[in-house]
């Protein structure tokens, strides 16, 4: 990624996450009695379009409104920590547009919103400020939803972005798309679209209206999402894609059109055409509605999935480094799925090696395998080791059914990496004591459990190999 700019414009809030346990219904009302063990704030609306920029490794830039109120300075700690190019204007007696969740057992049981709209506020410094932006923006994206920040500039908003020859995409909650004319490319989901054209019930009504709505607001192209159906990229040359949606579990499509916009306007300012865009956006989607709340995907989450897609191998996606593996496992804690994890060398996978991987993977929901890479195995067993290079030994455990991620790891032992990820469960076939293990300590403070398997005295790949020696 290169170091241009995308400017975002539109109705920012604060989102907050209340976490807690639940163990008993309230004596008071048939509702849950909640436990608060945590609290996140995250940027939220027009803010979260700019989270999920620079969550790509491209420079944003957030325009929006807060009151002066303590929600306003959450969610502008919240911006600055998050790299965003805090713009934001303050409006005295105003009130911040907040979100609160309430979460429990990875389950939203509530959200309270707080807002009053900006409806009396002079929009002329806005403006000015959006000018003064665009000098240095390689895209602009206006995310309108409807609070009062820019619906009633949405006009003169996309013509700054003309005169300054800066595409600009938009987000739309209005069924009068008219309102965004002139704009480089809007993203309305089905129903959204529906809205403004009428009933589509085919793929090619969805061409032909979006054809006819592209004319008449001299719109350069119209991007669809029509949620488990995909995408719809139609542009003004007539020209019309479908991509497929991605398959994944879908966990929470909260943000999920935040994500897709941003990857457009970050593939647009990287000088990519708008079907690339749409391809990418598409896989992007396709992760970020595995993780809870409005989440944003990562440059290296996305580029792992694009290059699985790429060499169309079903198993390529379970070899992961470990940026991608630990994104893997957040989304996966948030299902409330229990993490097992094991390590070794796996130089010549045997039938003990098997035996052990459906032992541990019965312990838990998801089994991760941490390998030792080649110069690591060399260090360890000598220079004649490994007989199987690191991506064939990656490529043979990935292919048995009992493990869900493998990732490779240089140092002598994978303690740093266990740290990291801190399984629920860490396991280790042989003859250990478990405090003897790598990573106990870390694993075992944080309420982990360590955990010594059967061990197969006759299955060695050193027995193998001086077996093989014997008879050669």
């Amino acid at each position: 990624m290169n170091k241009s700019k995308i400017l975002v414009v539109g109705d920012v809030m604060l989102d907050r996450y209340l976490h807690g346990k639940t163990s008993r219904v309230s004596p008071e009302a048939p509702v849950p009695v909640v436990h608060l063990t945590d609290t996140d704030y995250k940027p939220g609306g027009a803010a979260n379009v700019a989270l999920n920029v620079t969550a790509l490794g491209v420079s944003s830039s957030v325009i929006g409104l807060v009151g002066d109120d303590v929600p306003a300075e959450l969610l502008r700690k919240s911006v600055m920590d998050s790299g965003i190019q805090d713009n934001l204007i303050t409006l005295k007696n105003a009130v911040t547009i907040s979100k609160t969740r309430v979460i429990s057992r990875h389950q939203q049981l509530v959200r309270i919103d707080e807002e009053d709209g900006f409806s009396d506020f002079d929009h002329s410094e806005l403006l000015t400020l959006v000018e003064q932006k665009l000098d240095d923006s390689a895209v602009m994206i206006l995310s309108d939803y409807n609070k009062g920040t820019i619906s009633s500039i949405l006009q003169p908003l996309i013509k700054l972005a003309n005169k300054y020859q800066v595409p600009v995409l938009v987000d739309p909650k209005t069924s009068d798309f008219l309102m965004y004319s002139g704009a480089t490319l809007l993203t309305p989901n089905l129903s959204e679209f529906e809205a403004a054209v009428g009933a589509c019930r085919d793929e090619n009504e969805i061409v032909e209206k979006a054809l006819k709505l592209i004319e008449q607001c001299d719109l350069q192209a119209i991007l669809v999402t029509r949620s488990d159906k995909g995408m719809s990229l139609v542009t003004r040359d007539g020209s019309a894609i479908h991509l497929p949606a991605q398959v994944r579990d879908v966990f929470d499509v909260t943000g999920a059109g935040d994500t897709v916009i941003a990857v457009l306007g970050v593939m647009l300012s990287q000088g990519n055409d708008l079907q690339l865009a749409a391809h990418t956006a598409n896989v992007a989607a396709g992760i970020v509605v595995g993780k809870l709340g409005a989440a944003s995907v990562s440059s290296d989450e996305l580029k792992h999935a694009l290059a699985v897609q790429t060499a169309g191998s079903s198993d390529e996606k379970n070899i992961v480094s470990e940026s991608v593996l630990l994104a893997e496992l957040d989304a996966a804690r948030a299902r409330g799925e229990r993490i097992i994890m094991t390590n070794g060398c796996f130089d010549i996978l045997h039938a003990g090696h098997v035996r052990y991987l459906r032992q541990a993977r019965k312990l838990g929901d998801r089994l991760i395998v941490a390998v030792n890479d080649d110069e690591s195995v060399g260090r360890l067993k000598g220079k004649s080791r490994p007989v199987n290079t690191l991506a064939n030994r990656m490529q043979l455990l990935v292919a048995l059914e009992m493990v869900d991620w493998v990732v490779a790891f240089g140092e002598d032992t994978p303690e740093r990496l266990i740290c990291t990820v801190l399984p629920d469960k860490l396991v280790k076939g042989g003859d250990y004591e478990p405090e003897d293990i790598a990573g106990y300590a870390c694993v075992t403070e944080n309420g982990g459990e360590v955990i010594v398997l059967d061990y197969y005295k006759d299955m060695s790949t050193s027995k193998i190999i001086q077996a093989i020696i014997k008879d050669g």
